[in-house]
């Protein structure tokens, strides 16, 4: 017969993650980052009792929607490739945005090794939209990178969201764990989807265009955009990738 405390370490090991993020680096981020922020503010999301690191930056004119901003793999929240030209150059046009720590692991860490931080994802997401409402915006719309839009589009397809849109940026659906797959997780959500990668773009994510569409064969209002020239991180193509952020979201 197996002893109570031996059955109580294996209830705790099933229900104990095997990793979760690096906090010490998601220190070192902010600490890197705070001081060399020149447009936006510091500001500290509540996640489950914990303070986690944001830029929120106001439209320069008065308006009621928000852009959240979604880094990827490893990175932070004003990561100068895609991420910082969103959320300083969407100001302009009427949205104030928020971006905001995702979880993270050391440097070494393989694409496959993150799928245990995804239950991380949806706390720090909702805490996101709970901070733009409380600003007054009513409009929400969450724009990600890389496996920032793997994350979103797995929280998407999981909880309930006021998100009312999503443009998913270099996204790939390559994930061996169906779980986590962006083309899986696309079956599921039902709100507007832009699906904008550029036509240099990593294999993983051009490789799987057509799975994605499939994914998202349901729904009517998803589409996908080809950027001339761009590679993943959309090296000096920048005016390109927010005019076409700019387009997409007039819908709203």
């Amino acid at each position: 017969m197996i002893s109570k405390p031996i059955v109580w370490i294996a209830l705790l090991a099933l229900t104990t993650p095997l990793l979760a993020s690096d906090l010490e680096k998601e220190e070192r981020w902010r600490e890197q980052v705070e001081d060399s922020i020149m447009d936006g503010e510091s500001v500290d999301l509540v996640v489950e009792g914990r303070n986690v690191f944001a830029i929120y930056t106001e439209a320069e004119e008065g308006s009621d929607k928000g852009l959240i901003v979604v880094h990827g793999t490893g990175i932070h929240p004003n990561w100068q490739q895609v991420v910082q030209p969103i959320r300083v150059e969407m100001a302009g046009y009427g949205w104030n945005t928020l971006a905001l720590q995702m979880p993270i692991l050391h440097n070494e860490a393989e694409y496959e090794e993150y799928v245990a931080l995804y239950p991380e994802v949806p706390p720090r997401l909702r805490a996101a939209e709970a901070f733009l409402k409380e600003k007054g915006i009513q409009t929400i719309v969450i724009a990600a990178h890389s496996q920032g839009a793997t994350m979103a589009s797995y929280y998407l397809s999981r909880h309930a969201s006021d998100a009312k849109g999503l443009i998913a940026i270099g996204m790939g659906a390559t994930q061996k764990d169906s779980h986590v797959n962006s083309a899986e997780s696309l079956k599921q959500i039902t709100i507007p989807v832009l699906d904008l990668y550029g036509d240099d773009d990593l294999p993983g994510v051009l490789e799987t265009v057509e799975t994605r569409k499939a994914g998202a064969a349901h729904n009517t209002r998803y589409s996908q955009q080809v950027i001339e020239g761009a590679n993943h991180f959309f090296d000096g193509v920048d005016d390109e990738l927010i005019n076409a952020v700019v387009d997409w979201v007039q819908q709203f």
